[in-house]
C-alpha cells in the first residue's frame, strides 16, 4: 500500500519547450484533454495545465500500471478529478490524487486509501494595493485566532506569507474532501507549532483523523498536503471510492502511512517513449 502514496513536482520555469516540442508532449494525452491546455492564451499558463495533466497520467501509469492510452481520469460536479476503473485493486481499494500549481511548481500527490488534498502556494506582493490592503480583503476567511496570527506576524512580507500558507492549508482540506464549497473557510481553524504539528478544527470540534504536512520548498513557494478520512468526501467524490467503509485498523494502515518526500521531475520524465 505504501507504493500509493507518491509525492511528485515539476517546475514549469526549467522547461523552455519550442512548439514541435509542446505538440510532441501534448500528443500522448487524450484528445479531449486537449482543449483544457489551449484555451490558455499565454505559454506558461498552456505549460502549467499541460504539466499538471502529465503528471495525473504519468502517476496513475507508474503506480497502477495502467497503459496511457487506456487510462480513464474524469472528474466529478465539483471538479475533483478521480482515476476510473472498474475492478477493485484491494492494495490501492481508495486510489486517489490531488493536483495544484501556482508560480513556477506543478504538483502532485496521491494516496492509496486515505483522501489526499495538495495545495501549492507561492506569495506575491500586490501591485494595485498596499499589502495591507490586499491582506485585510481575505479577513472573512479566516478565525479570529488565524487572524490574530496574520495581522501580528510581523512585517508586511509576514503577514502575506503567513495569509498565503494559512490559505494554503485550508485548500488542502477542501480539495481533499472534493470540494471548495461544503464548508465555509472561517470555520475551519488551523493551529501548529512553526507551521508542524498542525491540527485543525471544524466549527470548534478537532478532527481526530486528519494529519498535514507543510513546509516551504524552492524560490519561496510553500505546500501542504491533507490526509483524511474518506468518511468526509463529497457524495460524488465518495462514489469514486471502492471502500468507504472500514474500522480503525483498516483506517490505521492507511492512516499511518509514511509520508513521502517530493520528487523532482521533468517533463521528459513524465512523457513516455
Amino acid at each position: 500500500m505504501e507504493r500509493g502514496v507518491q509525492r511528485w513536482i515539476v517546475d514549469i520555469s526549467e522547461w523552455n519547450p519550442s512548439p514541435a516540442d509542446f505538440c510532441a508532449a501534448i500528443s500522448v494525452l487524450p484528445e479531449h484533454q486537449h482543449s483544457f491546455v489551449y484555451r490558455y492564451v499565454k505559454l506558461e499558463d498552456r505549460k502549467r495545465a499541460l504539466v499538471s495533466r502529465l503528471l495525473q497520467y504519468a502517476l496513475v501509469h507508474q503506480v497502477l500500471g495502467i497503459p496511457f492510452n487506456e487510462i480513464v481520469i474524469r472528474s466529478t460536479a465539483e471538479g475533483k478529478p478521480y482515476v476510473h476503473f472498474d475492478e477493485m485493486r484491494p492494495e490501492f481499494p481508495n486510489f486517489n490524487f490531488s493536483v495544484s500549481h501556482h508560480g513556477d511548481l506543478v504538483a502532485i500527490a496521491s494516496e492509496p486509501f486515505c483522501l489526499v488534498g495538495l495545495d501549492v502556494v507561492s506569495p506575491q506582493i500586490p501591485v494595485k494595493e498596499t499589502t495591507q490592503q490586499f491582506v485585510n480583503s481575505f479577513s472573512s476567511y479566516f478565525s479570529s485566532k488565524e487572524w490574530n496570527k496574520i495581522i501580528y506576524a510581523g512585517t508586511c512580507d509576514d503577514m502575506l506569507q503567513g495569509l498565503f500558507r494559512y490559505w494554503s492549508l485550508k485548500e488542502a482540506f477542501m480539495k481533499a474532501i472534493g470540494s471548495g464549497l461544503r464548508y465555509q473557510l472561517d470555520s475551519l481553524e488551523f493551529n501548529h507549532i512553526n507551521w508542524t504539528r498542525i491540527s485543525v478544527k471544524l466549527h470548534s470540534e478537532e478532527l481526530r483523523h486528519w494529519k498535514f504536512w507543510h513546509f516551504e520548498l524552492k524560490k519561496r513557494h510553500y505546500v501542504s498536503v491533507a490526509r483524511g478520512s474518506p468518511h468526509m468526501a463529497t457524495e460524488n467524490f465518495k462514489r469514486t471510492l471502492k471502500q468507504t467503509d472500514f474500522n480503525e485498523d483498516e483506517y490505521g494502515s492507511g492512516f499511518n502511512l509514511p509520508n513521502a518526500s517530493f520528487i523532482w521531475r521533468t517533463v521528459e520524465q513524465l512523457v513516455p517513449n
